[in-house]
Formats: structure tokens, sequence, C-alpha cells
């Protein structure tokens, strides 16, 4: 349980969902048995319906992980849309790899190696969609690295915003995670309050914000 909604509300959302099959399932279950961290359902089926309405061209991911979301987002979108999705860790990149190598999506995502600080600035392209689910410290940082290189119009979704509910309140902060509460906490007024944005906080999963760009 997230301790974002009510345990009998996750349940119910995710139930009604439609299952999973091939290898988005087996990623699923991989996740699950080794415990990484990926969107959950309802999460996944948000950016479904947001990449459908939206129809991004040139998409950017920070934090690939085992490249569950990239290939939601290759899934939720045209044939001519490119996916470039960033991965700090060696393990999770080369696992990544392999997953969409073994998926119709390959030659549509392509997987960065390295820090986000640092790659994000050598970027030659602009996107008109990005996916923030990287280290929740430094939320702040990635979003105003990628301000210049998202399009007018351009959304950016971030993931685990509220962080088990943490960030809503401090009757659930745990000692060690007290700073990473406080920069989301930071983050999530920043960016509600930036001119020229406009976001929305959506209680579902694990938190997520949308921004959207009006300028």
């Amino acid at each position: 349980m997230t301790h974002i909604n009510e345990e009998y509300i996750e349940e119910y959302i995710r139930n009604i969902l439609p299952k999973h099959s091939g290898f988005l399932m087996e990623m699923e279950e991989y996740a699950n048995i080794n415990h990484v961290p990926i969107i959950e359902r309802e999460v996944a089926q948000l950016l479904k319906v947001l990449l459908k309405i939206s129809k991004p061209k040139n998409i950017l991911e920070i934090g690939t992980a085992i490249g569950y979301s990239a290939l939601i987002m290759a899934m939720s979108t045209d044939n001519d849309c490119k996916i470039t999705t960033i991965e700090r860790r060696t393990d999770m990149v080369e696992l990544a790899e392999r997953n969409i190598q073994n998926t119709e999506y390959k030659d549509r995502i392509k997987i960065l190696h390295g820090e986000a600080e640092d790659i994000i600035p050598t970027l030659k392209d602009n996107y008109d969609f990005i996916f923030l689910d990287a280290a929740k410290g430094q939320y702040l940082d990635f979003f105003n690295n990628c301000i210049d290189i998202l399009e007018n119009k351009g959304i950016i979704m971030s993931d685990n915003v509220l962080f088990k509910g943490m960030v809503a309140t401090d009757k659930l902060v745990i000692r060690r995670k007290k700073t990473i509460v406080k920069r989301l906490r930071q983050y999530l007024k920043y960016i509600n309050n930036l001119e020229g944005y406009e976001s929305c906080i959506i209680p579902i999963g694990d938190g997520v914000a949308l921004t959207f760009r009006e300028e």
C-alpha cells in the first residue's frame, strides 16, 4: 500500500484495469520478484491515456530501470514517435536493453547510460513529453534542466511525488527519508507556482504531478 489512497480504492482500480500479457506481464513479474520499482498499473494507464491524447513525437524519460515504462510509452504512441531514456545503473541498462531488443519497438527506443544531470545538457533535440521517474530528491534539478528542451505546449509527468504519503503529512515521514520529503515538497510548491506553466497533483499510485508548458 502506498498510503496515497485507501487500500480498497487501489485494489478496485487495479482489478478493473485490463491485465497485461506477453513481455509486459513478464516484466511485471520480474519486478515484483526482484523488488525493482516500476510504475504502478494505474499510473501506467494514466500514461497511456495522456500519450494517446497528446500524441508526442519525441519523448524523454529520466529513469529507465528495466525498460517497462519506456515500452508502455512506445506501445501508446505512433510509429514515428522516438523515445530517449536515461539510466545511470549499468545493470539496469543491460537488462532494459535485453527487454527492449526482444520487442517490435527496439528501433524507437534509445537508452543513454549515465547521470541525467550530465546527459540532459548535451541533448540536441526538444521534447514534447518528458517523464521523470528517477532520484526523487533531484526532481527540481531535473525539471529545471529540462525546461530548455521542453517544447511549447509540452508536458512533464513526474512519478512518486507524494512518496508513500510522506510528502502530504509528517505523521508518515521516516527519519532517513526526511531530506527526500523536504525536496519533493519544495519541488511541488515550485511547479505549482511557476509562471507560464500549469500543474496538478493526482493522488494515484505513489502520487503523480503533471506540468503543462503554456508558452
